[in-house]
């Protein structure tokens, strides 16, 4: 079994007058299966009120499913039994780093998690220097958090949750609160752990250009999964995200436009370097083509 896995997830949010009788039910998750394995980067995506920030909730426990099944790390959620040790394996990181600062100095806040699930003294201050070291926020450990930027808050917010040595990080749209430069602060954190320390991260976003180095992307709409592939496949379908109220990249709308005006240019371009590739191959073939005409 995965890291995370979800079987026909459903959530619903009733709401109920003052005499308890239903008023209304939002199906936020209609039966949702994903499967995610360890170490894996994976990219949720979707508009505002798909339902991806609901199913983040799910994986820390934070909400329990009407129907259907989710197990993170083989424990179900729904089983009050396993909450600490889902949200210990699932570390969550908010949109608002605000919200999830609570001391003054950057290291007392990076050991606050790790002090609260009983982690002896001298351990706690190896993980502080290893996370911050982690996030590239070291130099800033006896800086006052509301002196950093938005970006650096992030990557503060990050190294706590990583202080805990969760397997998983979800990243609840860490980035929508940030400028360009913090943002891509953020998502470099996250790659870098990823990679060196092989934490799986669910990276939530409605930024198209965030999931471009993913390995796998799910794209949700009204609570359904309605694509699901790797970023290649996934912006190979340019016509359909629109369909879903997602921007394109630039580079991937243009390479559309080229293709459907006749280039032969392939599908799924990502990048400006994929796509002047692709130009600089197109011109080549054709030349070549206009040689052995001649």
């Amino acid at each position: 079994m995965g890291i995370i896995k979800a079987r026909q997830l459903v959530h619903e949010y009733i709401r109920r007058d003052e005499e308890g009788n239903v008023e209304s039910i939002q199906t936020a998750l209609n039966h949702i299966d994903i499967d995610v394995e360890p170490g894996q980067f994976i990219a949720i995506l979707g508009h505002n009120g798909s339902g991806k920030s609901t199913l983040a909730k799910h994986i820390n426990a934070l909400l329990p499913p009407t129907e259907g099944t989710l197990w993170v790390d083989g424990k179900d959620v729904s089983e009050e039994a396993n909450t600490l040790a889902v949200r210990q394996t699932a570390g969550m990181v908010f949109q608002n780093p605000d919200n999830q600062i609570i001391a003054s100095v950057v290291e007392e806040d990076v050991g606050f998690g790790p002090e609260n699930i009983g982690v002896p003294t001298e351990e706690i201050w190896k993980r502080v220097e290893n996370s911050l070291k982690a996030v590239g926020m070291l130099k800033y450990r006896m800086h006052s958090p509301g002196r950093l930027s938005g970006g650096q808050k992030q990557r503060v917010a990050i190294a706590g949750v990583m202080a805990m040595e969760p397997k998983c990080i979800v990243l609840d749209e860490p980035t929508a609160m940030l400028d360009p430069n913090g943002r891509k602060e953020v998502l470099r954190a996250a790659h870098e752990l990823n990679r060196k320390k092989g934490v799986t991260i669910l990276l939530i976003t409605h930024y198209m250009e965030e999931v471009v180095d993913a390995d796998y992307v799910y794209v949700m709409d009204q609570g359904e999964l309605v694509l699901q592939g790797t970023p290649g496949e996934i912006f190979s379908q340019v016509d359909v995200l629109k369909e879903h109220r997602l921007d394109v990249p630039q580079m991937t709308l243009l390479a559309d436009m080229l293709k459907k005006a006749g280039v032969p240019i392939p599908a799924g371009v990502m990048t400006r370097a994929e796509l002047a590739e692709a130009v600089l191959r197109c011109a080549g073939s054709m030349s070549d083509m206009s040689f052995h005409g001649q």
